[in-house]
């Protein structure tokens, strides 16, 4: 049986070899830019009707498609700290912004966290005259704490 590591690093492959983007990928399973590529990478289980659409696109095998389906181990990093530098950015912006953030949200809110379960995340090129920005969106529920 194929892992879903395995079927993303299939996923990877197949999308170099054939010069897809994760916009042309996301068009063809008719889903969300984000949610597709974490999907793919095998963050989220795919439905057997958009396994079968990437799979297709990707020319991979029954059993990538078949993996592609399965219910995730979620958490992608190899390392508590991460070391690829895009990534650790994040990890350095939460260490820096990170109480702050949280501050934020509950006196805006109220005791509680942001989902990241019911959640939409986006990432977009802004032009700007200094040099063009990452704009990364993060957009989830407020859950309230219950006692």
């Amino acid at each position: 049986m194929t892992s879903k590591k395995e079927a993303s690093d299939a996923v990877l492959a197949a999308k170099v070899r054939l010069g897809l983007s994760w916009a042309d990928l996301a068009e063809a399973v008719g889903a969300p830019l984000a949610w597709t590529t974490a999907a793919l990478l095998g963050q989220h289980p795919m439905s057997k009707e958009r396994a079968s659409k990437a799979a297709d696109i990707l020319e991979l095998p029954a059993d990538v498609e078949t993996a592609l389906q399965l219910q995730p181990t979620r958490g992608a990093l190899d390392a508590a700290v991460p070391t690829d530098p895009t990534i650790y950015r994040f990890y350095e912006v939460l260490q820096v912004y990170g109480p702050t953030i949280k501050e934020l949200i509950h006196e805006q809110f109220g005791d509680g966290i942001m989902s990241a379960i019911n959640f939409r995340m986006n990432v977009e090129r802004v032009p700007d005259p200094a040099g063009d920005r990452v704009v990364v969106t993060l957009d989830g529920k407020f859950l309230p704490y219950q006692w």
